[in-house]
């Protein structure tokens, strides 16, 4: 758990808009210090294992959340009120990707690159908020949205 210090990431922000990939990276944490059955349901954790899981997820949370939060004491409740909280987030990242994604057209980027590069955050976005995309899906909306003159690349 020491070592884990050293790979800090961004506090939950008290917006919430880092809130998926805070959720992310706080389990990926927990499971490495063997605290990952603390925010699980019926877990059989002990109270020194819950209790290192509050210092740890605390000291990734905003001055605002934690003091809002003061009183709270098992992970498992922590976790569960600010997923109640900031879950909304996965609908409007999942619209806004949903939306982007529709409107993604390779003639309207300068390069292949940049085209790439908007497409692989996209599916990103899609992938967190639980879509699954497959290499036909990008080879497919890659092809469609091709200029009709250069309809024989395809």
């Amino acid at each position: 758990m020491v070592n884990l210090v050293k790979l800090d990431y961004a506090a939950l922000d008290i917006t919430g808009k880092n809130y998926l990939t805070w959720v992310l990276d706080t389990k990926i944490h927990l499971e490495v210090g063997n605290l990952g059955d603390t925010i699980k349901e019926d877990s059989s954790s002990s109270s020194q294992e819950r209790a290192k899981a509050m210092i740890f997820i605390r000291r990734r949370l905003d001055k605002a959340l934690k003091s809002e939060y003061l009183t709270v004491e098992d992970p498992l409740t922590l976790w569960n009120a600010l997923r109640s909280r900031y879950n909304h987030q996965t609908t409007v990242i999942l619209r806004r990707a949903h939306y982007e994604w529709t409107h993604l057209r390779i003639q309207d980027f300068k390069s292949v690159a940049e085209y790439n590069y908007a497409l692989f955050r996209i599916t990103s976005q899609l992938k967190l908020c639980g879509d699954t995309i497959t290499e036909e899906n990008l080879l497919e909306k890659t092809f469609s949205t091709f200029h009709a003159s250069n309809m024989f690349l395809q």
